[in-house]
């Protein structure tokens, strides 16, 4: 699974269209698949208690939407190896070797409850300490857990997440956004809710199960503002912790931030929140496009 992922990574980043996420360019692959297998990602979200989001954003890159061979030719959607304990039919493929092994299944389905299983094991531990609704939490786990060697893969499976809402299987799943650096000590409230103020910007904190609806009626700035300010779409899924901007973001960092080295699992608009930036103008300050993927290690300037 690692080769492929690799391959596929530089393939999405060159073509410059895979990862562009607008409404009217999104994949019909993806959206075939996803209609196709979100219910079985939702039930196995029950039995295995892993998020349906995961479970979905995993099979899209492990198996090309359906369309690998592997997939096609053995129904294995999450690129398993045989390994020692596997006792079922067989394919060989190159991969990591010139001719790997790999899980064979007479349904989908059964590849789908191999999955489940298969992060059972000793290593993946960890995971089911996270929350099942932060996503973010997952994608990076998996990474570091060593599910796949590319250095972008929980990225790839935060921006696969976002940007095809997959978010809304998980029921109320969310992404973690980092706190700002310069925070100072909280003002009077707004209603039932406490301010903040980070780079002359007037911010809250989400609380669990939030929405921009709720926001907007206890602070009195219009949802559609607050949305504008943040630059999220109405649906996008909030977690305790998130930073809400109350006023228009800034076209650049206020010093002394002026690089931002990039952490596991960190999207763009994450790092945009964490400085208070202006997406369009973070993307613009790097000269980059929407197509770009943070990777750990990325320099990006803020200023």
């Amino acid at each position: 699974m690692e080769s492929f992922l690799r391959l596929f990574f530089v393939f999405g980043f060159l073509c410059g269209f895979v990862f562009n996420f607008s409404a009217q360019d999104k994949l019909p692959a993806y959206v075939d698949y996803i209609d196709q297998y979100h219910s079985t990602a939702i039930a196995n979200e029950k039995l295995y208690k892993i998020p349906a989001c995961i479970t979905l954003a995993q099979g899209i890159l492990e198996s090309e939407a359906g369309g690998s061979l592997l997939a096609k030719n053995a129904k294995n959607h999450f690129g398993i190896k045989c390994g020692s304990d596997w006792t079922g039919e067989k394919v060989y493929k190159k991969d990591d070797g010139p001719n790997d092994c790999f899980r064979k299944y007479k349904l989908v389905s059964n590849s789908y409850d191999d999955h489940g299983n298969f992060l059972q094991k000793s290593r993946y531990a960890v995971l089911f300490t996270y929350n099942i609704k932060d996503y973010t939490a997952w994608a990076k786990g998996l990474q570091s857990c060593g599910y796949a060697t590319n250095p972008g893969y929980a990225n790839l499976l935060i921006k696969l997440i976002e940007g095809y809402e997959l978010y809304k299987y998980n029921g109320r799943s969310s992404s973690a956004v980092s706190s700002p650096q310069v925070a100072e000590k909280p003002n009077k409230p707004v209603l039932a809710r406490t301010t903040f103020k980070a780079f002359d910007l007037i911010y809250i904190l989400a609380n669990d199960d939030d929405s921009f609806e709720q926001i907007a009626k206890e602070t009195g700035i219009k949802e559609k503002d607050l949305i504008k300010f943040n630059e999220v779409d109405s649906d996008f899924p909030l977690k305790k912790g998130d930073i809400i901007y109350l006023q228009n973001k800034k076209s650049k960092a206020d010093k002394p931030n002026f690089e931002h080295i990039v952490k596991v699992g960190e999207s763009m608009h994450d790092i945009s929140q964490l400085y208070a930036i202006q997406l369009k103008a973070l993307y613009k300050l790097n000269k980059l496009d929407a197509n770009y993927l943070p990777v750990e290690g990325d320099v990006l300037r803020l200023r």
